[in-house]
């Protein structure tokens, strides 16, 4: 499966990106955003890859960018549920620096959406935040995810549970929000 946008490319991942998605999230910078120990090794991210991909509730995207087709990032959709018509937004990571504050996350998670309601049919993406990603609140707010509430102690990182702050938007609101861009 491929997407694409006016800068970027998101491809399904590969067992080559492993090494690179182990970089980003062992970085400290993106790891305090997640439900990422410390002490996370290569060895942790290929188990979870390879569990992922058997998994069919979930995808995973490698986000390129262009035109030099650079890795940048990458997007992981969960709970991708067909009968309910429901799906979760896991993680957006922006992982090379440089990249970071330019955009590119609000326009993979843009694209996601039109993939979720346009192609998949989906009813509602939720997705969840820690209190401190102030960032992620501020994107997933402009692209009309609404919060929902605190899941308490939802998250466990370092040993320590942490809440999650969750969000949703739902299929009309996508809709909606893809009207007001055109007036």
């Amino acid at each position: 499966m491929k997407m694409e946008t006016e800068n970027l490319i998101l491809r399904n991942s590969v067992f080559a990106d492993c090494e690179k998605i182990c970089e980003w999230e062992t970085d400290p910078e993106n790891r305090k955003f997640f439900s990422l120990d410390s002490d996370r090794t290569y060895e942790d991210v290929v188990v979870d890859f390879v569990n992922d991909n058997q998994d069919p509730e979930k995808e995973l995207y490698t986000i390129y960018l262009k035109p030099d087709d650079k890795k940048i990032g990458h997007i992981v959709l969960s709970r991708i549920n067909h009968h309910r018509d429901t799906m979760a937004l896991k993680a957006v990571v922006i992982g090379e620096a440089e990249y970071r504050h330019h955009g590119y996350g609000e326009e993979a998670v843009r694209q996601v959406l039109e993939y979720a309601f346009l192609q998949l049919h989906m009813e509602r993406v939720t997705t969840d935040h820690f209190k401190d990603n102030e960032y992620f609140e501020a994107l997933a707010h402009k692209v009309g995810f609404r919060d929902e509430g605190i899941l308490r102690h939802a998250g466990k990182k370092d040993g320590k549970y942490l809440d999650l702050y969750t969000m949703s938007i739902l299929r009309a609101e996508y809709f909606n929000s893809l009207d007001r861009d055109t007036e």
